[in-house]
């Protein structure tokens, strides 16, 4: 494992992403490595319960983009035809990564601290239970211009109309909104977070593994019925199509210019200070 650790306590298979440096940002190895994790757990007849965490003083950042965004990206060429399908096969495996966690027979319980935006909400999402402290921040950014979250899964999360609020303008809310929303389904004090999040992981694993695996099928069966496979599927080939609008051509041209973080700061300014961190 090159972004990811993995352990087993007891009853529970604990993954923690591991970039704290990189801000726990996504490269196209860790949604591999994920899924190589949520397997291994699922195999082990110990394991009850998967614990999802993040080193550092975040829980995910979005795509490690710095390198793709300051050069001339494959398939980014204003000049040359572009071929969605390169990007439809890029991104379809990173959800397919992401998804593992939705997947998994056994349940899944996230921890968020600090930070979770743009594509580190895929993984949030794609949880099954989020346990979030009431001061970090989470939300989509590159709604903005640059990005559709292939997981596609905010309204079935917080409904339609806040989820359009939020991919609307790409804003974050912080932790206590995000349980007020349902998004959470804990809201903590950063102090109070790990013990909290512990209790609930520890009270999941009471429960017999059969249990469990019948729980989650039957709800994630509702998600199925109501079309989440067909989102998805908009939401993968959308999220290729914003990098390849006319703002999303001058969105990279300027991260070439100026740098990622300069690009992005450029993006936000018009929503005001401080309402986005990507």
């Amino acid at each position: 494992m090159t972004t990811l650790r993995y352990e087993v306590t007891g009853r529970v298979a604990r993954i923690t992403l591991d970039r704290p440096e990189r801000a726990n940002a996504i490269t196209l190895a860790m949604p591999s490595e994920l899924a190589e994790c949520v397997e291994q757990a699922n195999l082990d007849p110990a394991v009850h319960v998967i614990a999802l965490s993040g080193s550092g003083k975040g829980f995910c950042g979005g795509y490690d983009l710095v390198e793709y965004a300051e050069t001339q990206a494959p398939n980014h060429d204003p000049s040359e035809p572009w071929d969605p399908v390169v990007d439809w096969q890029m991104m379809s495996r990173n959800l397919r990564g992401f998804m593992s966690l939705f997947h998994s027979d056994k349940p899944v319980v996230c921890k968020v601290h600090g930070f979770c935006v743009a594509g580190g909400t895929d993984l949030a999402l794609c949880s099954d239970l989020l346990v979030i402290a009431e001061d970090a921040r989470i939300g989509y950014p590159p709604a903005r211009v640059w990005g559709v979250p292939t997981s596609a899964l905010w309204a079935f999360r917080v409904g339609d109309q806040r989820a359009k609020r939020l991919l609307f303008t790409g804003d974050l809310i912080d932790g206590r909104t995000a349980h007020e929303w349902g998004l959470a389904v804990e809201a903590a004090p950063a102090a109070e977070l790990d013990e909290r999040f512990e209790a609930l992981v520890q009270r999941v694993a009471l429960t017999p593994v059969n249990q469990l695996v019948m729980m989650k099928l039957l709800v994630n069966q509702a998600l199925y019925s109501q079309g989440l496979h067909a989102t998805q599927a908009l939401g993968v080939f959308f999220d290729g199509i914003a990098r390849h609008t006319p703002e999303g051509y001058e969105f990279q041209r300027r991260a070439a210019e100026l740098g990622f973080k300069e690009a992005i700061r450029e993006r936000d300014s018009p929503y005001g200070a401080g309402e986005s961190r990507p």
